[in-house]
């Protein structure tokens, strides 16, 4: 995805996303197929030794939110 092509990427409901921009003032654009509501939110941290996610760059900005998330734990 690049801003010649202007790919799009679907993400099923449920799924687990995080976005890594690669170039300097890169735009994301997001839709989502209900109304937000912060409280209902879920995630797993990108650093989460559970997933072992290898980035190709390193993450200089994260939200507060999203660095906050335990350690993932399946469900037992």
């Amino acid at each position: 995805m690049n801003a010649t092509n202007r790919h799009a990427l679907y993400i099923p409901e449920g799924l687990a996303h995080g976005f890594l921009t690669l170039e300097d003032k890169t735009e994301i654009f997001y839709q989502m197929s209900e109304f937000y509501y912060p409280e209902l939110s879920r995630g797993v941290r990108w650093n989460d030794p559970a997933f072992q996610i290898v980035l190709p760059g390193t993450v200089e900005v994260i939200s507060e939110r999203d660095k906050s998330y335990p350690d993932f734990r399946p469900l037992q």
